[in-house]
């Protein structure tokens, strides 16, 4: 009889055991800690899997990655007409990107802007970049902007921290995309608030 008690005593206490478990499991789920910071944005980006539109040429003693960034600003757009539309009809077109760059410290660290450009406060470091042609992007979310890779901008030498870089990468993209709604009329322009991570990494000789 001693035994018995015992037996549904630890019986209650296991399946008490596993509903406060499952209760906390479900309240983690329910409740997952907010993504918040630019630190949290490049920690959660180390886990994608890069797409095969990404891969770079081989090379006996692989890359190496320089830095990485967080960005958060605007992508800008303006009107232009429609070729071929009559009565005249106006069509979004890209015009630059506009964001600041944070560290994995969370400290503001430098710009983004048209070129495409990055600069680095202080020491002014900048690199430029250019598309492939084809262009080499990928689309993982269709209300963000398409992940990119690019290369660095013929005739533009990186300088400082930026030097030897070959590849930009922009991925783990959200909004940027122009409005679905066209302009109406030729001034207009937009200013879309998005985010991304962007990585530098250059070959290793």
């Amino acid at each position: 009889m001693k035994n018995s008690n015992i037996s549904r005593l630890c019986g209650r206490i296991l399946a008490f055991v596993m509903i406060v478990s499952l209760f906390n499991a479900c309240s983690d789920s329910d409740h997952p800690t907010p993504v918040t910071t630019p630190a949290d944005h490049i920690m959660l980006s180390e886990n994608l899997t890069m797409p095969g539109a990404f891969a770079l040429p081989s090379n006996p003693k692989g890359y190496e990655r320089v830095a990485t960034y967080f960005a958060v600003g605007v992508q800008k757009y303006k009107a232009q007409v429609k070729e071929g539309s009559g009565p005249v009809r106006y069509q979004w077109v890209f015009v630059a990107p506009e964001a600041d760059l944070y560290d994995a410290s969370n400290a503001k660290i430098g710009s983004h802007f048209a070129g495409p450009t990055w600069k680095l406060n202080g020491p002014g470091y900048t690199i430029m970049g250019q598309a492939f042609s084809p262009a080499r992007t990928y689309s993982k979310d269709p209300q963000s902007i398409d992940w990119l890779l690019l290369s660095n901008k013929a005739g533009q030498e990186p300088t400082g921290i930026f030097q030897g870089v070959g590849y930009i990468f922009r991925i783990a993209t959200t909004g940027g995309r122009a409005p679905v709604t066209p302009p109406t009329d030729a001034a207009a322009t937009a200013d879309v608030p998005y985010t991304a991570v962007y990585r530098f990494v250059k070959r290793i000789p």
